[in-house]
């Protein structure tokens, strides 16, 4: 295999919307008569592989493909489920379910349900079922709400974390705001620092993930890729999920994000943690250095 190839991969690849991907892969088939998809599958190997086979699905079918790997096989990769369930809309819930369900032969409520347990599991259904997006604040609501999760957690002895999901996963993005200021006056605490001295494992996770993409989505991420790469090892699946699935929504603003909260770029970052094909696709999808 010569190395030309992949350069010529990435040139292309990198540089194309999802929707042109699509059509580059029908034109594909219809001049070699073979699914792009499969050829690209036999001939790469490694995160590399990894990278280009998610620039290939378009965004539901990546995140439903995301979805089912992270549920089959063993053990769970908790993390995938939490990433994508916590921050998209319900618009782009929906379409994963669909998708899902058509590309697997399965419902995904019934497979995470298979594969979680608990509180966490009923955040996680919540979250599929969709929130409420109108806009409105309700500020009596928005007062009894910072109550009662302050009530459910920090006042008593044990959480009732059943507060906490009716409130975090029902509520629309601007009465939970107003929630959280809220809660701050109330508590003299910051939700998230809350949530982390009363909760722990995967329920932290998904509560925290709640918050922080209600607070600001970009940033969300940009801790999210600055936690896959900063020490020992890289977490390559959550890097590789996120650069994929955000580098056409809002990779612009995680990379200013990441930028304010680091004081590095996330280019920088990418570059000292990888390296050849992969390095070089992913600095593309992250986009010039600044």
């Amino acid at each position: 295999k010569n190395i030309y190839a992949d350069a010529t991969i990435i040139e292309i690849l990198a540089h194309r919307t999802i929707a042109q991907r699509q059509k580059i892969k029908e034109a594909f088939k219809q001049s070699v008569g073979k699914d792009l998809l499969d050829c690209l599958k036999s001939e790469l190997t490694g995160n590399f592989e990894k990278v280009v086979v998610g620039l290939m699905m378009s965004a539901p079918v990546y995140d439903a493909y995301e979805l089912r790997n992270a549920i089959k096989g063993a053990g769970t990769e908790e993390a995938c489920l939490i990433d994508i369930l916590a921050s998209r809309s319900n618009a782009e819930k929906k379409e994963i379910i669909a998708t899902y369900k058509k590309e697997h032969g399965k419902s995904l409520e019934d497979d995470v349900c298979g594969d979680t347990s608990g509180m966490f599991q009923r955040v996680l259904v919540s979250l599929l079922a969709g929130r409420d997006e109108s806009t409105k604040v309700d500020e009596a609501q928005a007062v009894q709400d910072a109550k009662d999760i302050y009530e459910a957690g920090e006042a008593r002895w044990g959480t009732d974390e059943v507060k906490f999901l009716t409130v975090l996963s029902v509520r629309n993005r601007n009465h939970l705001l107003r929630v959280f200021q809220e809660y701050q006056k109330i508590s003299g605490r910051d939700i998230e620092d809350s949530i982390k001295r009363e909760m722990s494992g995967c329920l932290e996770d998904v509560f925290l993930a709640i918050v922080k993409c209600m607070k600001n989505k970009p940033a969300f991420f940009a801790e999210r890729l600055y936690k896959s790469m900063k020490g020992l090892g890289t977490t390559d699946s959550v890097l590789i999920r996120i650069m994929v699935a955000r580098a056409e929504i809002d990779m612009l603003d995680i990379k200013a994000e990441f930028l304010k909260m680091y004081g590095k770029t996330l280019h920088s970052f990418i570059k000292g943690d990888t390296s050849g094909d992969y390095r070089k696709i992913l600095l593309e999808l992250c986009g010039g250095e600044k």
